[in-house]
């Protein structure tokens, strides 16, 4: 038997094929009534051309205005680490690591 393919939903079992129910795929779709949009995308959008998201940017785009704003205020300690830390800036390396590696981050 030839699956060309396909991923088989069952087994042989001496000369009987039987089924396996696990293994036959259900498409998950949502219901779409009374969705405004429609579905497609336009031939017409204009290409979105997009740089690497490099380290520098994630700075800039998370830590940097606080920074800016502890230093402008005297909210930084002798050794410029801030008296009141955000969130993010409360993170251990090894956590931050982590919430960069997680799905759905922009690593490619």
């Amino acid at each position: 038997m030839f699956s060309r393919g396909v991923r088989p939903v069952g087994e042989l079992v001496g000369k009987k094929y039987e089924v396996i129910p696990e293994r036959i795929p259900q498409l998950v779709v949502p219901d779409l009534e009374g969705f405004k949009l429609k579905p497609y995308v336009s031939y017409r959008v204009p290409d979105v051309v997009q740089g690497e998201f490099r380290p520098q940017d994630l700075f800039h785009a998370v830590y940097s205005q606080k920074i800016a704003e502890d230093f402008k205020a005297g909210k930084l300690d002798e050794e410029g680490r801030p008296q009141e830390p955000s969130e993010e800036e409360q993170l251990t390396p090894e956590v931050a690591k982590a919430k960069a590696l997680m799905i759905g981050s922009d690593r490619f």
